[in-house]
């Protein structure tokens, strides 16, 4: 069986939505209708395509853009759970220990000055919170550069 590639297209079209709308409210199944899928199968199709769930993806990307607003250090963790589409606080910091390593609070009263001489999008790819057996890959060119 070959690749469907307008089924690939519809996943990179939700997946695109979750990037651009990350602080909008979005649910599996407003995800789902973006693809012209079910919630079942778009739920499945997108683990297989990109190694994760659409809500596990959406949670990283929303953890990435708080990540770039801790890092300026204006906002509190609160504002920057809010700003970035989470509805608790306690739900976003217990995700963001997850994925990052460490609190919200640690990684804001952290000194970030080394990544204002980089360039924003090398920053990003520096600071991207990273998932499973690629993290530890991740990690190490990470401590490499």
């Amino acid at each position: 069986m070959g690749v469907d590639l307008d089924e690939l297209r519809r996943l990179r079209r939700a997946r695109d939505r979750m990037d651009r709308e990350y602080a909008q409210p979005l649910d599996v199944a407003a995800l789902a209708r973006t693809a012209l899928m079910s919630a079942g199968h778009f739920s499945r199709r997108f683990r297989d395509e990109y190694g994760e769930t659409p809500y596990s993806y959406l949670m990283t990307r929303r953890i990435e853009r708080a990540k770039a607003l801790l890092r300026r250090g204006d906002v509190s963790v609160t504002e920057a759970c809010f700003a970035v589409g989470c509805t608790s606080l306690g739900s976003f910091s217990s995700r963001f220990t997850q994925v990052v390593g460490e609190t919200p609070s640690a990684y804001r009263a952290r000194d970030h000055r080394a990544l204002e001489v980089v360039p924003a999008c090398r920053a990003m790819v520096l600071t991207r919170p990273a998932r499973g057996p690629v993290a530890a890959g991740t990690a190490a060119v990470r401590a490499a550069t």
